[in-house]
């Protein structure tokens, strides 16, 4: 039982240390910047819809 445990983590070292090919700066910045544009982007349009909603909501049930 331990055997199996030692060689499945093993085989997970050597599958990400020899057999992953990982991204470099460059295109982790990338992809970063653009993870990070679209949630930007993202909240503007829910917050944009959530005030048109909320002056819908008072126009029609004002207080």
């Amino acid at each position: 039982m331990f055997n199996k445990i030692v060689n499945y983590c093993k085989a997970c070292y050597d599958e990400l240390a020899h057999k992953t090919t990982w991204p470099s700066r460059a295109q982790l910045t990338h992809s970063a910047m653009v993870v990070i544009s679209a949630s930007v982007i993202i909240a503007l349009v829910v917050f944009a819809m959530d005030s048109v909603f909320q002056r819908v909501m008072e126009f029609i049930y004002p207080r």
